[in-house]
């Protein structure tokens, strides 16, 4: 059973890597028919949407896009920013989702926001309090960690309705603006649902670590 749940640990996330990598490599090399940058296509979705106020900014790194709901901005990568590419398009369209999600008050993106502060405060405690359990057999400290690491849980299962949500909008927002044609629509799916995979096979690999875990501490005070 160990050995199990360790290569499925291992494997889950790295299929769920492979396949976005795979897909996001493809359509980064294909041109978009309508020749519009990320930032064009981010600028007219938010416009057309009543969000004029939002900027859109490029941001260093590789597949660093992401919205910023406090300061409502829209950050993307420079690939995404200056491309032309199905790959620039789909993902431009995702975090303006989210941009529109913040404006209507969708339920699981202000839960997320809710419970983000105390999430990014205990995350980096977890493993320090579980291998405190596992040194001085403290069933307490052990329960602590494992509570902790059930709160970054909770976070990811939230997470999943916020992206896969986003993701519907985005085709729907490209679809209704007529920013993408017909043959390209198939690929902006594609990338999206690879893309939000790798969210449920990180919710996945956490409920796989809590279980480990569990059974390793039963095992160590048998």
């Amino acid at each position: 059973m160990d050995i199990l749940l360790y290569l499925l640990i291992i494997i889950i996330p790295l299929i769920a890597q492979i396949n976005v990598s795979v897909s996001y490599g493809k359509y980064k090399n294909m041109e978009n028919s309508k020749e519009l940058t990320g930032f064009e296509v981010a600028r007219k979705i938010l416009d057309e949407n009543g969000l004029e106020d939002i900027y859109v900014v490029e941001t260093p790194g590789n597949l660093t896009d992401h919205y910023d709901p406090s300061r409502k901005v829209i950050k993307l990568s420079s690939d995404i920013f200056h491309g032309s590419t199905i790959a620039s398009l789909g993902v431009a369209a995702h975090e303006c989702g989210h941009a529109i999600q913040d404006k209507e008050g969708y339920a699981f993106m202000r839960i997320r926001s809710f419970i983000f502060p105390l999430v990014s405060f205990v995350s980096p405690f977890p493993w320090i309090v579980i291998m405190l359990g596992f040194i001085f057999s403290s069933f307490n400290l052990f329960m602590i960690g494992i509570a902790i690491l059930l709160i970054i849980l909770a976070f990811q299962l939230v997470t999943l309705p916020v992206e896969f949500n986003a993701s519907s909008r985005a085709k729907k927002e490209l679809a209704r603006l007529k920013l993408i044609d017909d043959d390209e629509d198939d690929g902006v799916a594609k990338m999206l649902r690879a893309a939000a995979l790798t969210y449920v096979a990180s919710v996945l690999t956490s409920i796989l670590q809590v279980l480990r875990l569990i059974l390793e501490f039963n095992s160590d005070r048998n």
